[in-house]
């Protein structure tokens, strides 16, 4: 096990201040919203579909003190890009966002590293105000929605609602005391937990956090390596691992 202590240089501009919102794309978001709000203790918060105007995906998003979820599926049944993430991953996490301080200079910075960027910074706004996005791709078909809200008031994000249907069960339910985001993992093919975590280092300014092998973190049938990454502030914890060689499949195999 490794600690790590040199954060390196301070970024000059465009903090990382939190982990945003986690977007699931699910075959069943009603349900699945349903699911996490009835057996986990979340809370409907905000909706977006039909009937507020997106004719493509709908979304049921949920919250429990500061973690957020966003549950989306495609409403018509052409949807490639959908579809084939279903088919492949099935019900899986495809976002997962942080909201920043100067969004525009780190896209800038990453692109000049070599970094994929999914969608160039756009605004959207409402009569609550106005947010700022961009997307980057990282591992896998994983991306990261950059979130700068100018000013925004709003309940979740420009083009959401409040929920249509609020569970009359929910209160009946006792708290399960959920309160934030620690860190989200990523999981890697073998030999690619180095490569991932370097990534983040270098189009993020990310930092090493602490490391662990297979030495320490395995049973007798089953191992893995992880390298922990973090922003300057170490307020976003993204551990990267690998599968290590046991008896049996790793883990996260």
């Amino acid at each position: 096990q490794t600690s790590y202590t040199d954060k390196g240089e301070k970024p000059q501009r465009g903090r990382f201040i939190h982990f945003h919102s986690i977007t699931f794309w699910v075959g069943n978001a009603k349900q699945a919203a349903s699911y996490y709000c009835n057996k986990m203790g979340f809370e409907e918060l905000a909706y977006r579909g039909l009937e507020t105007g997106s004719r493509e995906v709908v979304s049921h998003v949920v919250k429990q003190d500061k973690i957020v979820f966003v549950f989306s599926s495609a409403l018509n049944p052409g949807n490639e890009e959908m579809g084939e993430h279903l088919v492949k991953h099935g019900d899986g996490v495809k976002d997962v966002a942080f909201e920043v301080e100067d969004c525009d200079f780190i896209v800038q910075k990453a692109k000049e590293r070599g970094a994929v960027v999914v969608k160039e910074p756009w605004v959207e706004q409402d009569k609550f105000g106005k947010v700022k996005f961009a997307v980057i791709q990282t591992y896998g078909d994983t991306t990261h929605t950059l979130i700068e809200k100018l000013n925004y008031k709003g309940l979740f994000l420009p083009g959401f609602h409040p929920p249509l249907f609020k569970d009359p069960l929910l209160p009946k339910l006792p708290s399960t005391k959920l309160s934030f985001v620690d860190h989200v993992v990523g999981n890697q093919p073998d030999l690619q937990m180095v490569p991932v975590a370097e990534w983040y280092q270098k189009n993020l300014l990310f930092h090493r956090f602490w490391s662990v092998d297979d030495k320490q973190l395995h049973t007798e049938f089953s191992a893995l390596r992880s390298i922990v990454v973090t922003n300057y502030e170490e307020t976003i914890k993204m551990p990267i691992n690998e599968p290590a060689p046991g008896k049996k499949k790793s883990q996260i195999q």
